[in-house]
């Protein structure tokens, strides 16, 4: 009875230890979202530069695009900025920004001292439309096909290499 009392615990610590070296090998950044292969969120949004001018879901229909999620007070989005400025400037498929959670001036003075890779930046205060696209925090990005449906999307900073190795070869196949 006594050794049944000692393997008790003992199996639910090496149980416990099996599911903790698991999860420890696991990437954060590769969270699935339930959206890829679902169309994009419906929106219409003002622009972050013309607040007159608004951009939906069904003006960017008959394209591949990509939108990267960004704010002015995020460290990452930084991080990650020359790269998606690079990216940019090779026009290999149009760029949409969601500048999220931000006040405008503050992303717009962001634009102008970093550099603007994006067609347009949508702007998106409350952050309702980062909520229906899944965002867990900045900088996220997403890869929309022609028909409007996610094929893709990035947790974390973009990298040349990531953009090389993954976006580049999907839009190119889309």
């Amino acid at each position: 009875m006594k050794s049944l009392k000692f393997l008790i615990p003992l199996s639910l610590f090496v149980l416990l230890a099996v599911f903790l070296a698991v999860g420890l090998r696991l990437n954060p950044r590769e969270v699935p979202s339930p959206l890829i292969g679902k169309p994009a969120p419906d929106f219409t949004l003002p622009t972050l530069h013309q607040p007159e001018a608004t951009i939906s879901r069904k003006d960017l229909l008959g394209q591949v695009w990509i939108l990267n999620v960004w704010a002015s007070w995020c460290v990452a989005c930084r991080e990650e900025h020359p790269a998606v400025v690079e990216f940019g400037r090779r026009k290999i498929v149009p760029i949409y920004g969601l500048n999220y959670k931000d006040t405008r001036d503050a992303g717009m003075q962001w634009l102008a001292r970093l550099g603007n890779p994006y067609v347009a930046s949508l702007f998106d205060a409350d952050g309702k439309l980062g909520i229906d696209f899944g965002v867990y925090g900045v900088p996220e990005t997403f890869v929309i096909d022609r028909q409007g449906v996610i094929r893709f999307k990035h947790i974390g900073p973009m990298t040349p290499q990531i953009l090389r190795e993954q976006i580049e070869p999907l839009v190119k196949s889309l």
